[in-house]
């Protein structure tokens, strides 16, 4: 029996061609592949570790999930339809005790492991060849990249060339980590998106693009959310005018309203330092520098400043430690305390939330990426938003509100 052709244009979406040259030439390591309901993003990553396998004998794969338990009807199925949409099933050999699949002809195998029991990940051996593949399927069910990163530690060794995806549904909150993680820049790192939209109508059937339409006409939120793989937040997010980005050096060099500002902060409460540049004509901040740390001392964070700060340019601190302020200065530094009046809180945040854009470089400010990205009204108890800002997670927050305490009182006359 003459066994039928397969054309990869048979099993892979359009929206997936350019990451399947990208992992055949080995040109990055890890694949971030986000997608809402049906976008085709957990088929593509089987497909491909089968391919891979069948090109390299020396290429093992490592599949996991956040839960052991969750393994055999998601992932363990999927590459077995991989298998045998690509016409192999001659070729492979399932088994469930221990969970697996090894490829006949080789004896490369398929390892299925859950992070709830870190001891089997370390263990990991293969008689012959390395994991080349690693795949994260529901990657945000992990507790975060640290996490992420000890597994990959124990993984990746053994071989020279890896291929890591991670294919999950952004979760909803924009504060979440992995929404976070997929803002920053890594040359060893490839971020794709995907909707259902790009997939062929056939491959999905007209019954899912009923029931597609159906939630958005009733539910456009939910139809962004889980159709559309969007973060749209929590609701009660303060800011809604973010932009998470790389900041160029020649933005930085052309830069020319540049301030800087600082939050007290020692032992169990971080200390932070902002330098930030305002367009005003734009009405647009731009976030690039930052200092952060508990336990900094006086000399310490003068010693940073002053690395930072070469032309000496104006810090404006928080007023609550006027000694902290005379021992920076008696170091040879230009601090000055934030004045606050009535309502300067209001008045700062009203200012940052009428901004067009705060532009924040994920890169260099992490720290205040994250607050920014996770501040957030507190919730009364009928599920409502309690309209005053939270007193907490906000040390970046207010640093920049003191740098820009000038540009906020040209606006706001009191």
């Amino acid at each position: 029996m003459t066994e039928k052709m397969i054309y990869l244009t048979d099993v892979i979406a359009p929206a997936f061609y350019s990451v399947h040259r990208d992992m055949a030439e080995q040109k990055y390591i890890h694949y971030w592949l986000r997608g809402g309901r049906g976008s085709g993003k957990s088929s593509f990553a089987a497909l491909e570790i089968i391919l891979g396998m069948m090109r390299s004998e020396n290429a093992n794969a490592v599949v996991l999930r956040k839960v052991a338990v969750n393994l055999r009807d998601s992932v363990f199925e999927q590459l077995r339809w991989a298998i045998g949409r690509l016409g192999l099933e001659d070729h492979w050999e399932s088994r469930l005790s221990p969970m697996e699949l090894i490829r006949r002809q080789t004896g490369q195998k398929i390892l299925f492991r859950g992070a709830d029991d870190p001891r089997k990940i370390k263990s990991i051996r293969f008689l012959n060849g390395y994991a080349k593949y690693v795949w994260y399927e529901e990657a945000d069910e992990f507790a975060g990249v640290e996490e992420i990163a000890t597994i990959n530690q124990s993984l990746l060794r053994g071989g020279e060339e890896f291929c890591v995806c991670y294919t999950y549904n952004p979760p909803i909150l924009r504060e979440n980590w992995i929404n976070q993680e997929v803002q920053k820049v890594r040359e060893d790192s490839l971020f794709h998106s995907s909707t259902y939209l790009q997939m062929p109508r056939q491959w999905l059937g007209e019954t899912f693009f009923q029931e597609a339409e159906y939630v958005k006409r009733q539910n456009p939120e939910r139809y962004r959310h889980t159709y559309l793989g969007e973060a749209i937040g929590s609701g009660g997010e303060i800011f809604r005018n973010l932009s998470i980005r790389k900041i160029t050096q020649r933005e930085i060099d052309s830069f020319e309203h540049i301030a800087r500002g600082l939050d007290w902060g020692y032992a169990a409460d971080p200390l932070h330092y902002t330098v930030n540049h305002y367009d005003s004509r734009k009405r647009k901040l731009y976030i690039f520098g930052e200092i952060r740390g508990c336990g900094i001392s006086n000399r310490e964070i003068t010693r940073r400043i002053k690395a930072e700060n070469r032309e000496n340019g104006t810090v404006v601190a928080d007023s609550a430690e006027p000694k902290s302020i005379a021992e920076l200065c008696e170091a040879g530094l230009h601090v000055i305390p934030a004045k606050k009046g009535r309502d300067s809180v209001a008045y700062g945040m009203k200012w940052l939330r009428d901004l067009e854009e705060i532009v924040i470089d994920p890169n260099r400010c992490p720290f205040t990426a994250k607050e920014f990205m996770g501040y957030a009204f507190l919730q009364d108890k009928e599920g409502g938003w309690r309209a005053e800002y939270p007193d907490r997670n906000n040390h970046s927050i207010d640093a920049v509100r003191y740098s820009r305490q000038d540009d906020m009182r040209q606006v706001f006359v009191r």
